[in-house]
């Protein structure tokens, strides 16, 4: 199921990136080479490496591992080592090659509260202790993705924290509390930065009132989105066909590779991309279902919620169902770094279903 989705992702990756990569870099298939060589050679050799790993190694290094992580969002912020594209600044750029350490985050997140929370067993309902550790955590990660400024990636990386503390069995009073302090904080971070909050007015007109909605300005990227996912039909306009690509659709290779997935392949083909990610979310159920302790059951549940959840959010928003959130649609819009950080957990998620 995973190398059938990357597979998926490098053709069409080959389609949307043409026209963008010929005006920016003088070869049609710049992301389709970059993505294989960065993302699909060294994440395979992760997934292999670490399905050999046996998964409790994790659970010893857990903590570095998370320290070594957040070490890497502060560079970011470092002169001559982080570096800024569109306003954001949520990059490493070394000598050779650069990276986004806010994808490896996530994994290290998964690992860390899957190793605090299995420390708790049954006992995780007892008070604020197995709460407060927790929101200091998330707090300190969230404040860095905050400041790059990076909210998608903030709201992948709450959707993990809060699911993995409610499969932890968490009380659901401290689960409501919980989930009550991040909608708060999420709706004080939209209202406080002007361009967030034109995703949110943008969303309702576009959903509620459609004559308000700027066509030439905030509301033009999802009209664009949603003209290509329209303009699929049942079967596509065939692959390569896409006319959003020629510079109409922004971000054809990122985001909002879903619609011209849609435009080329039709509705025909997004139900086989959406089978494929039920697929391998059941398949890795089944594996957590099966897991031989709390900690690997724990493990497995944070990477399913972390690629299904990601998932969904980049489907819905390029759809226009929410707002537009950036978040690359996992294995296939381009991105290095999301891809090898992605492959990297699947292969701890192989090693724990031989043990099952």
């Amino acid at each position: 199921m995973t190398f059938i989705l990357v597979i998926f992702g490098l053709v069409m990756l080959s389609s949307a990136g043409v026209i963008e990569g010929q005006k920016k870099y003088g070869s049609p298939y710049y992301f389709l080479t970059h993505q294989f060589l960065y993302g699909v050679l060294p994440g395979t050799a992760l997934f292999l490496l670490f399905s050999r790993i046996n998964y409790r190694f994790w659970k010893k290094v857990a903590l570095p591992l998370l320290l070594v992580s957040v070490g890497l969002l502060v560079l970011v912020f470092v002169p001559n080592i982080g570096y800024s594209f569109k306003g954001a600044r949520r990059w490493i750029n070394f000598k050779f090659f650069s990276f986004q350490p806010s994808e490896f985050l996530k994994l290290s997140l998964v690992v860390y509260l899957a190793a605090w929370f299995s420390r708790y067993e049954d006992r995780i309902n007892f008070g604020l202790r197995s709460l407060l550790p927790f929101l200091l955590v998330f707090g300190f990660s969230a404040f860095l993705l905050l400041f790059q400024p990076d909210m998608g990636t903030l709201i992948v990386v709450a959707l993990i924290a809060v699911s993995m503390y409610f499969f932890a069995g968490a009380s659901l009073k401290h689960f409501a509390v919980l989930i009550l302090i991040l909608a708060i904080l999420v709706a004080a971070s939209s209202f406080l930065a002007p361009y967030r909050f034109d995703r949110v007015k943008t969303f309702i007109h576009t959903l509620f009132v459609p004559q308000k909605a700027d066509l030439r300005g905030s509301a033009y990227h999802i009209n664009q989105a949603l003209l290509g996912i329209g303009s699929g039909g049942i079967f596509g306009l065939g692959f390569g066909q896409s006319r959003q690509k020629i510079n109409y659709l922004p971000e054809p290779v990122g985001d909002s590779i879903f619609a011209i997935i849609v435009e080329e392949l039709g509705f025909v083909g997004a139900v086989v991309l959406l089978l494929l990610f039920l697929l391998l979310t059941l398949v890795l159920i089944k594996i957590a279902k099966n897991a031989p302790n709390q900690f690997s059951r724990l493990l497995v549940l944070g990477i399913t919620t972390w690629i299904t959840g990601q998932a969904l959010i980049n489907i819905s928003a390029i759809s226009g169902l929410i707002p537009l959130t950036g978040i690359p649609l996992p294995f296939i819009s381009f991105g290095s770094s999301s891809l090898v950080a992605i492959l990297a957990s699947l292969g701890i998620a192989v090693n724990i279903a031989r043990y099952s």
